[in-house]
């Protein structure tokens, strides 16, 4: 991975969706990487607001690609950027342009937060969309973060319902491209426990806490794999990385906001 300047800030490049009501995308990545101390710059894919006279369903706006490709030059010209975390990209067309751009140039560390579907979107583009996504991003993975959801559509399982479906699961997406693989069981995983598996393509590492209350939590998977983005930036290797992640999500939970959105959102403050 290379040795790191210690004098030299620390910088941590996010190419994802906004979310307008704060609790996920965008704005959850940069206050991660501020609370975690390192400088946060973004590029926006696409534009989800939660629309409150229709029971809180997405409303999906996919940015230009050109914007999406001039906002990629401004950032990378900018900043010597070397590790991106990879969130909601929403369309093959925007897919495209981020994985153009991601070629341009060495990335230390890519993080994907394989985010599939959105429901503001058609079945069929979004269907373009996973599969263009396990085509041209996942190859490029340092890190992929799947929930249960992303992990049983990427590995091709019908459920995953016990730590031993996580493996298998871990080992099919691992297959894909990505050098690690971390499957997160969270609240849907039967058990007390949130169980998370970590799987570099040998050897299989479980992280592993006690769940907190029974609903979900907006904004934790976003927060979950930016926090392995910014330690990474600060040249964490993965697993440690990771651990970090999980007991920095799991703080957040703890201190979840109250919304008028259906799920609480994550509290970073």
């Amino acid at each position: 991975m290379g040795d790191i300047d210690a004098a030299a800030p620390r910088i941590s490049y996010v190419i994802a969706g906004s979310e307008a009501t704060g609790g996920a995308g965008l704005q959850v990545d940069l206050r991660t990487f501020q609370q975690l101390g390192v400088y946060g710059v973004g590029t926006i894919t696409c534009i989800v607001s939660f629309d409150p006279k229709a029971g809180w369903g997405h409303r999906f706006v996919p940015v230009d690609p050109e914007v999406i490709a001039d906002q990629i030059e401004a950032a990378t010209s900018a900043h010597e950027l070397d590790v991106v975390k990879i969130g909601m990209l929403g369309t093959p067309a925007t897919i495209s342009v981020v994985a153009d751009a991601l070629a341009r140039q060495t990335w230390r560390h890519i993080v994907v937060d394989p985010v599939l579907i959105c429901k503001g979107q058609e079945p069929g583009a979004a269907l373009d969309t996973d599969n263009d996504l396990r085509s041209e991003i996942l190859p490029l993975a340092t890190v992929i973060t799947p929930n249960l959801f992303e992990a049983r559509t990427l590995a091709g399982m019908e459920s995953i319902e016990k730590v031993d479906d996580l493996k298998e699961a871990a080992r099919r997406i691992a297959a894909l491209g990505p050098r690690y693989v971390a499957v997160k069981g969270g609240m849907e995983l039967p058990g007390d426990d949130a169980v998370d598996i970590v799987y570099d393509g040998t050897d299989f590492t479980e992280f592993r806490a006690p769940k907190i209350g029974e609903q979900r939590v907006a904004g934790a998977g976003c927060t979950f794999a930016a926090a392995i983005t910014a330690e990474l930036a600060k040249g964490a290797e993965v697993l440690d990385a990771v651990r970090v992640a999980k007991e920095f999500t799991r703080a957040g939970i703890v201190r979840s906001i109250a919304t008028n959105a259906p799920q609480p959102s994550i509290g970073l403050a």
